[in-house]
């Protein structure tokens, strides 16, 4: 590189040609890509602008003279190299202000971007091309999937009967679970990939808000109630007794977090609420929060929440199992019905999940709420009292007694009848009923666990005859 005199700092790797030269037409300065593109290898400094330009700056004594309108417009001009062949080229010449006299010219060459632009293109064209084969191929695949899965499962379900020995009937809910589970992540890819591809599309039409609800909670109660959890459903008095949206989806967002909430939640309650928030013409904005008591989202983990294939953590997956696709689903549907979700969480202290969606009025009740105004919302509740959370959690409270006396005995009757995975379950709400315990109650809890994983019924029984023990002995 050839050092000017001037004192302007030159811009040696730009991509573009940059080119200084004075009054007289005399060039001090060519970064790298000028001398490559006009192929004088090194000796273009001390030529003049005009064996560049020669149709745009002309010779003459002062130096040079041109028509040229200096300035930060582009113009169109021919830039000719070493040997006389010449190339169109993308210009701006403007005059410095630090060194009055000085001119800097910074120029493209058309051909090269054109090219430049064509690959981007072909290579845009061909990520498309790959993107829409892909998620035709998973959409295939997933269709597919279904034949035999749903196959297996006709079968399974033809196959019990009143006789059947019960090891046998174990291994056939066995396998009708895992085919439950199959269709359930096949539905998640399968709307992934419609909804990657752009063409997903919803289905408004017009339905019963509450007895949508209503759905929402027969479809969950029985596994929150099993568990121990207190269940509690509010809609605001405002929102119209019917609205036009996509029922089936707003259903499935709603199921997806509750399903989240009750997962991840071992004491306490979950609450879902909904309320109207606006109006505009005969459209109105719904706002939704499923709160939940279970473990809580760390800070630093918020952001992972709403990414395709993405637990907040590696243990998640393999703990409590998913392919990370939920909250992705929810985030996008949401978003396609005008809305946006979010999430509010502290660890081990629960976690609250919100969304708005907007929908339509029906004619007849753009005016009509469900209720006068004044009245009470309909309010489902489960049969599980709503005691207070945090003294259920505090050991040796009363409260905390109460709910680890109900778990173990729904533990041990799991265990009885050789449920193990929901004896797994309700052996981490006695874990977590027993957080504060002292280490006595803890270590026969960590034995009582590492029973159950092995599923030795004589060490289970010895354990939680000690646990029982214990616990009477300390009041409970």
């Amino acid at each position: 590189m050839k050092e000017r005199e001037s004192g302007i700092v030159p811009v040696e790797d730009a991509l573009e040609m940059i080119l200084i030269f004075d009054e007289s037409g005399s060039i001090s300065y060519a970064n790298h890509a000028a001398e490559k593109k006009l192929e004088y290898e090194g000796d273009l400094c001390g030529r003049r602008i005009s064996d560049v330009f020669p149709n745009t700056f002309r010779p003459a004594e002062a130096g040079f003279e041109t028509d040229y309108a200096y300035g930060s417009e582009i113009n169109n001009l021919v830039a000719y190299r070493k040997n006389l062949t010449c190339f169109p080229v993308e210009a701006r010449i403007v005059g410095s202000k630090e060194l009055p006299g000085t001119y800097i010219c910074m120029a493209n060459d058309i051909l090269e971007k054109q090219f430049l632009n064509k690959e981007i293109e072909q290579v845009k064209q061909e990520a498309q091309q790959a993107m829409k084969v892909k998620s035709e191929f998973v959409a295939n695949v997933t269709h597919e999937l279904r034949t035999p899965v749903n196959g297996i499962l006709g079968n399974v379900r033809e196959l019990y009967s009143d006789g059947l020995d019960k090891q046998l009937l174990k291994s056939l809910k066995l396998i009708e679970r895992c085919c439950g589970d199959m269709n359930k992540i096949i539905n998640n890819i399968l709307d992934f990939s419609k909804l990657e591809a752009g063409k997903f599309t919803l289905e408004p039409r017009k339905f019963h808000f509450r007895n949508m609800l209503d759905y929402v909670k027969e479809n969950h109660i029985n596994k929150l109630t099993e568990k121990g959890l207190g269940f509690f459903m509010t809609a605001s008095p405002q929102i119209p007794e019917y609205i036009i949206g996509d029922e089936l989806r707003i259903v499935q967002i709603l199921g997806n977090l509750i399903s989240n909430a009750q997962k991840f939640t071992s004491v306490g309650k979950i609450t879902v609420e909904a309320v109207r928030t606006a109006r505009v013409n005969d459209k109105i904005e719904l706002f939704f929060m499923v709160k939940d008591t279970g473990i809580g989202i760390d800070e630093a983990d918020k952001e992972k929440l709403f990414q395709s294939f993405s637990q907040v953590d590696a243990s998640i997956s393999r703990k409590y199992g998913g392919t990370g696709l939920g909250l992705n689903i929810c985030k996008q549907l949401v978003e396609l019905m005008g809305g946006r979700i979010e999430a509010e969480s502290e660890k081990n202290k629960g976690s609250t999940f919100s969304f708005s969606i907007w929908v339509g009025l029906c004619e007849e009740d753009e005016n009509t709420p469900a209720q006068p105004e004044g009245m009470e919302a309909p309010l489902f509740t489960s049969a599980v009292e709503e005691d207070s959370v945090e003294d259920i959690r505090q050991y040796g409270t009363p409260e905390n007694f109460k709910s680890l006396k109900n778990s173990l005995s729904k533990l041990i009757l799991c265990v009885e009848m050789e449920n193990w995975e929901k004896a797994e379950m309700f052996m981490d709400t006695v874990r977590e009923l027993t957080s504060g315990a002292p280490r006595e109650v803890g270590r026969v809890v960590l034995r009582l666990k590492m029973a159950i994983q092995k599923e030795k019924y004589d060490k289970i029984t010895t354990e939680f005859a000690e646990l029982n023990r214990i616990l009477k002995e300390q009041g409970g």
